[in-house]
């Protein structure tokens, strides 16, 4: 695991819509807010309720409108899954472009179970090799990605995973890669 301040200053967008998993929110954001990130919930809603699975989670207030998100002000993006927040995100345009746009300026980006959908329906994944939710295995193949079933995939400055359970390795290859991006960047 990086340093403690591996990642200080650095400004990560973690975007979501209505139920999500809250886990794969709550785990890597407080492993990258404990090596000095600030990660900012980013949302077209400004109150969300997180899911445990199937069963209710917490409440969460957005930290940044959608609308008025700037991806040139973030460092790194953060895609947490569940089937709920995923399926209706990958429809939201604005979603779309704020994704293609912290690629296009090759931003760091870390995404775990069904937060694939989101980079399938904005056209990133093709020539990518990742890891999802292994129901996701056919959509990301016909997108042209390169589907494994790993615990942790990283394919340049992408980090992917499956699911909850992968959360401790998740984090810690995304804090690695966010790690790297801020060193180059800096150099």
């Amino acid at each position: 695991m990086p340093q403690t301040h591996a990642l200080s200053g650095m400004r990560i967008a973690a975007l979501v819509d209505d139920r999500f998993e809250q886990v794969e929110l709550t785990g890597p954001k407080q492993a990258f807010e404990a090596a000095g990130a600030k990660v900012d919930i980013v949302s077209r809603l400004p109150r969300l309720q997180g899911l445990h699975h199937t069963e209710l989670g917490d409440h969460f207030a957005r930290d940044v409108d959608l609308a008025l998100a700037q991806p040139e002000t973030y460092d790194a993006l953060l895609l947490p899954g569940g089937v709920v927040n995923a399926d209706s995100l990958r429809l939201v345009p604005e979603a779309q472009r704020f994704v293609r746009a912290m690629a296009e300026h090759n931003k760091p980006i870390a995404v775990i179970c069904h937060g694939g959908w989101l980079l399938i329906s904005a056209g990133l994944v093709r020539n990518r090799t990742l890891t999802s939710w292994p129901s996701l295995q056919d959509d990301f193949r016909n997108a042209g990605a390169h589907w494994k079933d790993q615990e942790v995939v990283v394919d340049g400055n992408w980090v992917s995973s499956r699911k909850p359970a992968d959360i401790p390795a998740f984090a810690a290859a995304a804090l690695g890669v966010f790690a790297r991006a801020r060193q180059q960047r800096a150099a």
